[in-house]
């Protein structure tokens, strides 16, 4: 039997290599060795025909079992920095989703990471509560793989056979009197009409007044309601509020301000935005002339660039720049921070800017995206604000607060002229920074924003 088998096996490799060698001659003298063993057949695969020498193949099929399979989605592994976080849902059971669609959210104390669907499917059971807390690893949802109908079209088909469906027949209507009554011959007297009414309006003209002055009332008691809602306060708020308040109760916190006149810098932007727009797809904007100011007057100042390490009782001073700019999201305050901001110019910066906000308002900002930070940047001034102080974000030692760039009388070489002005606030740690470096530190950006040359000429 096994000889036999080796040799159905050489002469079939002697047909193909004859077919592919064109030798049409070999090839029929190995296809007819083949044919006369054809009683054998190796696994059921591979069978001859008799009648001819066309080899039937079987082709395997996949089974419904495994496309249907039901899978257990766990939790991704978080930051080393994160816990926990709470589940905030996207779908529901029996919603079909495809793969890599996000199925829900959670919210970390940092950021908010989505969990996607593995696979094409339908979701047969939620494991977690929304709103309930989980770890990494915990189990999430089940999922059905295999591509099930969505709800959408179910409803057409639904339909359909009720639509197709004759309506059953109505009830028959009664039938007609089977004998008219007399017809009468003379008419009853119509009483006379009073004169006052023939002053009144025509039937269509008649408004009700009911229904209006019940919507009246309805209006009135809305306007006149007092009533009030409660939202639970999501992970990532609660640890700006914690945040915050540890920074008031650790840092011995001081602002000194001043004013920046933005006419050099906004005639510059005037003439080259179209320019710069054109050559490097971003729009030129204020915040690249102060974080590079910032980045400069950060090296001039490295005390501001420090911060005190509590557990040891030590100052860390840094050689590199790491600007956090803080961006409002609907879920609150996140810092992203810009890297080496000491290497960067101010199309470097327009990008990483431009990136990092497309990434906050998609909601795809990532815990390394955030961790980290020498020195903050905070623009109140995209909301219309003109003063603030802002509070440092810890384990920073200072934050720089910009405001609106509104048009003030200033005196100019002695004569009163309208300049684009915009205060500015540093906010500082006056553990570390003394009033000399603060007040210097937020000089150098004055300046610096005032005249960019200074930045090109390294004054």
């Amino acid at each position: 039997m096994l000889s036999h088998s080796r040799c159905l096996t050489r002469n079939f490799g002697r047909s193909l290599s004859a077919i592919r060698q064109g030798n049409n001659g070999l090839a029929r003298r190995a296809t007819a060795a083949l044919s006369a063993s054809h009683s054998i057949t190796l696994n059921n695969n591979v069978k001859s025909d008799p009648r001819s020498s066309v080899f039937q193949i079987q082709y395997f099929r996949t089974s419904v079992a495994h496309r249907e399979e039901v899978v257990t989605v766990n939790t991704p592994a978080f930051a080393e920095s994160v816990t926990e976080g709470d589940v905030r849902w996207e779908k529901a059971v029996g919603d079909t989703v495809a793969e890599d669609e996000v199925v829900c959210e959670i919210e970390t104390d940092k950021t908010s990471v989505q969990v996607p669907s593995p696979a094409a499917g339908v979701i047969l059971e939620l494991l977690v509560p929304d709103g309930g807390k989980v770890e990494g690893g915990n189990a999430l949802f089940t999922l059905r793989k295999g591509a099930g109908p969505p709800k959408a079209a179910e409803a057409p088909k639904a339909e359909a056979p009720a639509a197709a469906t004759p309506p059953p027949p109505s009830a028959a209507p009664p039938p007609p009197p089977s004998a008219v009554g007399p017809i009468p011959t003379t008419m009853p007297p119509v009483p006379p009409v009073p004169a006052h009414a023939m002053d009144t309006k025509p039937v269509s003209a008649i408004k009700p007044t009911a229904p209006a002055a019940l919507a009246a009332q309805a209006e009135g008691a809305t306007k006149g309601a007092r009533t009030e809602s409660r939202v639970k306060m999501n992970r990532m708020r609660l640890r700006i509020a914690q945040r915050l308040k540890e920074a008031q109760n650790t840092c011995a916190m001081l602002t000194t301000f001043n004013e920046v006149d933005m006419s050099n810098i906004s005639e510059m932007r005037k003439t080259y935005k179209d320019a710069y727009l054109k050559k490097h797809n971003i729009k030129l904007g204020f915040m690249s002339a102060f974080v590079k100011a910032a980045a400069y007057a950060l090296a001039d100042q490295p005390s501001v660039n420090g911060v005190i390490d509590d557990t040891t009782k030590e100052i860390v001073y840094r050689d590199y720049v790491d600007i956090s700019v803080a961006v409002a999201t609907p879920k609150g305050l996140v810092v992203p921070v810009i890297r080496n901001v000491e290497g960067m110019n101010f199309t470097d910066i327009e990008k990483a800017i431009n990136m990092l906000g497309e990434k906050a308002r998609k909601n795809e900002l990532a815990v390394e995206d955030m961790d980290g930070g020498t020195f903050t940047i905070s623009n109140g001034g995209v909301f219309g604000s003109m003063f603030g102080t802002p509070i440092i974000n810890p384990p920073q030692s200072a934050i720089l607060g910009m405001h609106g760039i509104f048009d003030r009388p200033v005196a100019i070489g002695g004569k009163v002229e309208i300049r684009p002005m915009m205060y500015v606030a540093l906010t500082y740690d006056h553990r570390l920074i003394d009033g000399r470096e603060a007040v210097t530190f937020l000089r150098k950006i004055k300046s610096a924003v005032e005249d960019p040359r200074m930045l090109l000429l390294d004054m």
